[in-house]
């Protein structure tokens, strides 16, 4: 038993690594409009093809040394920090959920975050098709986890669950939007990009409506730092919040909390 346990952590590991290494081409040219196919991958400096050794994620960029094989121009950490984070998502969503409806739950949610955080943190944008393929891929898993096991599967439960996850989503949407209200009129000017507005709806699906104000605070916490290291480092003074929202989602999503809980921690 230990060792089947073993060996699907090691599994996951590695399909986390594999998919971490497309999120990034995901991430990087879905917000530019560009294809997912062509051009291959190739190094951004001398245009050089990347072969099937140069692909190989994270062991690749260690045994390079971390720069190009042809032109030996550095290449970003990003890439491999991103491998390694889906990496290690994908095992903790089977070491925390075993092989259920919520484990595809939970890398639905973590392929999804992984891909914003890449793309809003680049350019600034997050893509509506991760969105929305985010939401159907969440609502199958919900009513996949709703119905129960395979044998006594109920279809009343798996709708009920789906329509919870939906009014939640809906629910975290509006409370965000309010949000973004209020910070216009605050500071005279737009507070919050749209794609936040959205996220939050996938959020809100994800860990439900009471947590998903809780996740507002923690990835305000979370980003405040990092804004101001950010801001020091770049000449731009737009931070976006995608990122630290993503963050927060997966701390409070792998923890498993509801509002009560953490309620408690402070009473």
């Amino acid at each position: 038993m230990i060792l089947l346990v073993i060996y699907y952590a090691v599994v996951f590991f590695i399909f986390g690594l594999v998919f971490g290494s497309f999120y990034n081409v995901v991430g990087y040219r879905l917000p530019k409009k560009e294809s997912l196919v062509f051009p291959s991958s190739h190094c951004t400096v001398c245009n050089h093809k990347l072969g099937a050794l140069e692909l190989i994620p994270v062991l690749s960029f260690l045994i390079q040394g971390g720069k190009c094989k042809h032109c030996k121009a550095k290449i970003s950490w990003y890439y491999t920090i991103f491998e390694l984070l889906t990496g290690l998502l994908f095992l903790f969503s089977y070491l925390r959920f075993g092989l259920t409806a919520s484990c595809f739950i939970s890398l639905v949610l973590a392929s999804i975050l992984v891909i914003v955080i890449i793309s809003d943190y680049k350019y600034y944008i997050i893509p509506n098709e991760i969105i929305v393929i985010g939401i159907f891929l969440l609502g199958i898993g919900f009513f996949l986890e709703g119905g129960g096991a395979f044998s006594h599967f109920s279809w009343t439960r798996a709708w009920i669950r789906l329509f919870h996850s939906i009014q939640n989503g809906f629910l975290s949407f509006l409370l965000m939007y309010g949000v973004k209200l209020f910070g216009d009129f605050l500071f005279k000017k737009e507070s919050m990009g749209g794609g936040d507005i959205k996220l939050m709806f996938l959020i809100g699906m994800s860990i439900g409506f009471p947590l998903s104000i809780i996740s507002i605070f923690l990835a305000s916490i979370i980003g405040l730092p990092i804004a101001l290291v950010l801001l020091k480092l770049k000449s731009t003074h737009v931070i976006p919040f995608g990122p630290f929202l993503s963050v927060a989602a997966l701390i409070l999503f792998f923890l498993q909390w509801n509002w009560l809980d953490i309620l408690l921690l402070f009473s």
